[in-house]
């Protein structure tokens, strides 16, 4: 069993390794919170879409524009948070983020006109959502390895029920007491964030140390005890080199002069050794007062900012996923109410279709999460058979009119939507990827390619439903962009494979390099001995070999 070192009430967890729990199912309930209040409610803000129009005499395109300026800041921002959650750590800057979401909803109910919603939903509330979302699922990755999918699909299934909830929820509210203060009531409930916030502990791995059973029962010799033990092998080495001489009258000269060079050398490097575990042992000590004086195992300060996963041809692709997938994400949500009115459903069912999309999305996720916890091909693969389906799903709904057919379209959509929303981030993770140690900085960067596709698709939607008059058209955009998302899923694998194959190369040819550069070294290193023999009296190799032999004499 695993048990975290606990430094204060509300300071990091220290684990020997991946805990796959503990504190990280607190984590996972403040992640649902937070999918609630971020993603959930973004998504259900197309219950107010034709009462921002009537107050605001605004067109589609006009009002989508509020939804997309918040998406935009959502995503655009995302390597802000990396950068703030590693310099002051992701606790202060989620809450910082629940007041600016609380702040910017209710503030919105006080507007006068369009843009300055633009303002208060677009910029401020989007900051906050980029400023809590991110550390959160960021963290949530930490506390788990082998359920990671698993625990991630069902905290993030937050979304689901909120968006289930809200819609009929707001669309009744609103009747009653109006849209302004149905914005209030929300902003008021968006404060909760702030006490997620206070859960996130950060969590430092601290593997524990191996010690081999035959090793610990042999005593260490000390400095004097080597010491000794050279000055005997020296003592040897002096008298085998005058016992060579001795019998210089019996053989040519290249057998004495070759074994009294050998052992010069034998004791040359023996010095060299004791004297380098002098230095080993003095530094040893020094590391040992340094960590003495530095008490607790402190955690690693990472980088605040890496764009160097640019570099990576993987994530390249799968930003490019990213950056078309998104154009799908929002929309659907935003004009579905408004098709179903077109296709002759009334109002009041119309709102339920959020909710059904809702309920298939919670099975969305939690079934991908089931499934790649089991599954044993790459994971990408999965993901691209559900993308693949997503826009399948996508091109029907311009074709179905009648109402079952749009709630078929509509449970479907859901799945699929909860099977992509909820390992796209999270599949960073992932070997096939980038790898965990470099998700906390490149999910910033990811997000932030996402943000010019969050941008352009709801208004790109309400141009063409402006244009056309069909609000089936705003699904055209959504899925052209989930096609070319998974034309770039699938070549994230061959471009993973190529990079590994270029690093395997490139290793191979150093190693070689260096086993060259050795034998060079050791051939060039020391002089033939029978050239030092038949060395004149005054040649420097004859020199060098009489001060070696001084010195050691």
């Amino acid at each position: 069993m695993i048990v975290p070192k606990v430094q204060g009430c509300l300071g990091p967890n220290v684990y020997t390794e991946v805990p796959e729990g503990g504190w990280g199912w607190a984590v996972a309930m403040a992640f649902f919170v937070v999918e609630i209040c971020t993603y959930g409610t973004l998504k259900s803000l197309g219950v107010f879409l034709q009462d921002l129009m009537n107050e605001f005499g605004e067109s589609n395109s006009r009002v989508s524009w509020v939804i997309s300026i918040c998406v935009f800041i959502f995503t655009f921002t995302a390597p802000l948070s990396t950068l703030l959650s590693n310099r002051f750590g992701h606790r202060p800057v989620v809450m910082v983020g629940g007041f600016l979401i609380s702040l910017g909803t209710i503030s919105s109910a006080f507007t006068n006109s369009i843009n300055e919603m633009y303002i208060t939903v677009g910029f401020i509330s989007g900051l906050g959502y980029c400023l809590t979302f991110l550390p959160t699922v960021t963290i949530l990755a930490q506390y788990f390895s082998r359920r990671r999918a698993l625990v991630t699909s069902f905290a993030s299934s937050g979304e689901s029920f909120a968006i289930f909830a809200f819609a009929p929820a707001l669309t009744a509210l609103k009747e009653h007491i109006g849209w302004r203060y149905c914005l209030v009531v929300l902003g008021i409930f968006q404060a909760s964030v702030i006490g997620c916030g206070l859960i996130l502990r950060p969590i430092i791995i601290k593997p524990a140390p191996v010690k081999e059973e035959n090793e610990a029962d042999k005593e260490p010799l000390s400095l004097k005890q080597l010491q000794t033990v050279y000055e005997v092998e020296n003592e040897q080495t002096t008298t085998s080199i005058s016992s060579g001489v001795s019998r210089s009258s019996e053989d040519s000269g290249i057998t004495s002069l070759s074994t009294s060079n050998l052992d010069l050398r034998n004791a040359g490097a023996d010095n060299k050794a004791l004297m380098g575990w002098e230095v080993q042992d003095k530094e040893c000590q020094e590391k040992e007062k340094e960590e003495a004086e530095a008490g607790p195992l402190q955690p690693s300060s990472p980088k605040l900012l890496d764009f160097s996963v640019l570099k990576d041809g993987a994530f390249i692709w799968y930003s490019l996923f990213g950056l078309f997938a998104t154009l799908g994400f929002f929309a659907p949500q935003l004009y579905i109410i408004e098709l179903s009115k077109s296709r002759g459903v009334e109002p009041s069912m119309a709102s339920y279709m959020l909710s059904v999309m809702a309920v298939a999305e919670v099975f969305g996720r939690l079934s991908i999460g089931l499934v790649l916890n089991k599954v044993r091909c790459r994971k990408t693969l999965v993901l691209l058979g559900c993308v693949i389906f997503l826009c399948l799903v996508l091109v029907a709904f311009t074709i179905v009119q009648e109402f079952w057919g749009l709630v078929v379209c509509c449970a479907l959509y859901g799945f699929f939507m909860g099977t992509v929303g909820s390992t796209h981030i999270p599949m960073l993770a992932e070997e096939d990827v980038v790898g965990i140690q470099k998700m906390a900085s490149s999910v910033g960067v990811y997000v932030c390619i996402q943000s010019f596709a969050g941008l352009a698709g709801p208004p790109l939607g309400g141009v063409l439903v402006d244009v056309t008059g069909n609000y089936g058209a705003a699904f055209y955009s959504c899925a052209v962009g989930m096609g070319l998302s998974a034309i770039c899923l699938a070549l994230v694998g061959p471009a993973k494979r190529g990079m590994c194959q270029r690093q395997s190369r490139e290793e191979e040819e150093k190693g070689e390099n260096t086993e060259e550069k050795e034998k060079m070294s050791q051939d060039f290193g020391q002089p033939d001995f029978l050239d030092v023999d038949l060395a004149p009296e005054d040649s420097p190799v004859r020199q060098a070999v009489d001060r070696d032999n001084g010195s050691v004499i």
